[in-house]
């Protein structure tokens, strides 16, 4: 797991947006009507993750709608509810690490579905530790983590509509920076695609 040497909370209310919008419930609407379209177009032609770069043009495609910042990584140390994310003025070699992980994962068999699950749930938690945007991380990682399972031949949802149990679990995994969690939720969702 990586580590912060120190992080700073602040506060965000309603974020810039293209369309200009400032109330904070209308944003959260519009934002998942945008996201949620782009995901769609993401099922029909899902994108090859390369390396850490992906995840940064995944966020640029998911929210490019919402913010001008789309894909740009925070510039500002953030923490949740109290916990820090890591800093950054360190991604460097936290996307030194994340690409590490990917190439672990490519050189696990696809037959090996316990490897393969735990992977994806590390995976998850350090890009999650990470946090490299102002928002929009969970969407994000989840269909970074979606799409590392494709290239397995994988299927993997994780945010299907209306299952709290998934949500939940998937919550305190992060939060709690919680593999074992993570592992068990992965492995229970995975199936052949």
């Amino acid at each position: 797991m990586l580590i912060p040497i120190i992080s700073t909370p602040i506060k965000m209310e309603y974020y810039d947006n293209l369309a200009n919008i400032d109330n904070e419930k209308i944003l959260v609407a519009y934002e998942s009507l945008k996201v949620s379209k782009r995901v769609e177009e993401l099922f029909e032609n899902p994108i090859k993750i390369k390396d850490h770069s992906s995840l940064l043009y995944l966020h640029h495609y998911l929210f490019q709608d919402v913010y001008e910042w789309a894909g740009k990584e925070r510039t500002v140390n953030i923490s949740k509810n109290g916990k820090p994310f890591f800093e950054g003025e360190r991604f460097s070699f936290a996307f030194q690490f994340i690409d590490n992980l990917l190439i672990e994962y490519r050189n696990i068999s696809k037959t090996k579905k316990n490897e393969l699950a735990f992977k994806l749930a590390e995976i998850l938690d350090n890009v999650n530790f990470l946090h490299p945007f102002r928002e929009g991380n969970g969407r994000t990682q989840r269909e970074f983590v979606r799409l590392m399972a494709l290239e397995k031949d994988l299927k993997l949802n994780l945010n299907p509509p209306d299952n709290k149990s998934v949500y939940e679990r998937y919550m305190y995994g992060t939060i709690n920076s919680d593999v074992k969690v993570l592992t068990e939720l992965i492995l229970e969702l995975i199936e052949k695609k």
